[in-house]
């Protein structure tokens, strides 16, 4: 059975979009920590991050690096967090979080974003980032 995510990969299911090669795609997360939050993933449906090949795991590392430069720019932020945790979700992504303090990345916590803020963030991050 397909996972959530490659129903967004396939366009089954609508997705604020970030950026997206042939093999990899970054969306934002519909649940975020804190605004800005995105997850990146490999399309192909792989559960576990270290089961996929070094070529996919270093392609998925530098696209992310590529998104978080671009998020980095838009969102207000210290730095961007990174965390694999792959428990929520049976499919590869990394958690790309904009944070100040520490207390920004929690998973389990979420907050409310406007469908109008999560427009305009995708779109900027979508501008600024270089594939």
């Amino acid at each position: 059975m397909a996972t959530i995510f490659t129903k967004i990969v396939r366009g089954e299911i609508p997705a604020y979009k970030l950026a997206e090669t042939d093999d990899y795609l970054a969306f934002l997360d519909v649940r975020p920590m804190v605004e800005g939050h995105a997850l990146c993933i490999i399309k192909r449906e792989e559960d576990y991050v270290f089961d996929l090949t070094d070529e996919e795991l270093s392609g998925l590392m530098i696209f992310s690096k590529r998104v978080a430069t671009a998020l980095k720019s838009v969102v207000p932020c210290k730095r961007i967090a990174v965390g694999v945790l792959g428990l929520e979700v049976p499919h590869t992504h990394i958690h790309l979080v904009p944070v100040t303090t520490e207390h920004d990345f929690r998973f389990g916590k979420s907050v409310e974003v406007s469908q109008e803020r999560m427009i305009e963030i995708s779109d900027a991050v979508a501008a600024a980032v270089s594939l």
